[in-house]
């Protein structure tokens, strides 16, 4: 599966990460359901810090569609919660 991070480009991850990469993704929306910004910095970067680890990085010429989207590592809260408006980040 293709993720991008925003600002950083495209990973391709193998769909065996998907369970461990929702468990990021439910940590980073309880943090934001509860507005502890030390706890919502921490879960964004775990999550992105994972996907970076397992993903592979694509050539930036590489243009494939994403399946996710994740923010960039500054992104504030507020950002955030729009995108998990839907179904999450990464829907389970």
């Amino acid at each position: 599966m293709i993720v991008r991070i925003m600002g950083e480009g495209q990973l391709d991850l193998t769909d065996a990460d998907l369970d461990l990469i929702n468990s990021y993704d439910d940590a980073l929306e309880k943090a934001i359901e509860t507005g502890d910004e030390a706890t919502f910095r921490k879960a964004l970067h775990d999550l992105l810090e994972r996907v970076r680890q397992d993903g592979e990085t694509l050539a930036p010429d590489a243009l494939k569609p994403s399946e996710y989207i994740l923010p960039h590592a500054d992104a504030s809260m507020e950002e955030v919660r729009e995108m998990l408006q839907d179904d999450g980040l990464i829907p389970g």
